[in-house]
């Protein structure tokens, strides 16, 4: 027995609906994967600035020209590619890019000796002959 409150004009819409849905669903998970390739292009593109940067900064002594070299062969080694590179005494400054076409990422890194370490609480360090155990 047929259902009388059903067209004739709706015979065959799931499958259209299916249909529908389902090219939904590849959209969303391509735009899942798009950007889940843009963050992994990001994170490389920061771990190879970070390494290069401490690479020139580890061969500052050589100069200029061998701590910027050494930072584009570990550059290179991390799939990225040098931008940019200054040193500054014994700090580098460095750019490097990851990734190709709309998903290229550019990031900076420095890397240089650590400076001072302040004082706790803002006093010199106590000194060893000054200090008297606890009772």
């Amino acid at each position: 027995m047929r259902d009388a409150s059903r067209s004739p004009a709706d015979r065959g819409s799931a499958s259209v609906w299916c249909v529908g849905a389902v090219a939904v669903l590849c959209l969303v998970f391509g735009v899942v994967l798009a950007l889940g390739h843009a963050v992994v292009v990001r994170h490389r593109a920061a771990g190879g600035a970070d390494l290069a940067a401490l690479a020139a900064a580890d061969h500052w002594a050589r100069g200029a020209a061998e701590a910027c070299a050494r930072a584009d062969r570990v550059a290179r080694a991390q799939d990225a590619r040098l931008v940019r590179c200054v040193m500054t005494g014994e700090v580098s400054d460095v750019s490097v890019a990851s990734g190709a076409g709309p998903f290229t990422a550019q990031v900076r890194a420095r890397a240089g000796p650590a400076g001072p370490v302040p004082p706790a609480w803002g006093r010199p360090p106590a000194r060893p002959s000054a200090v008297r155990p606890a009772r």
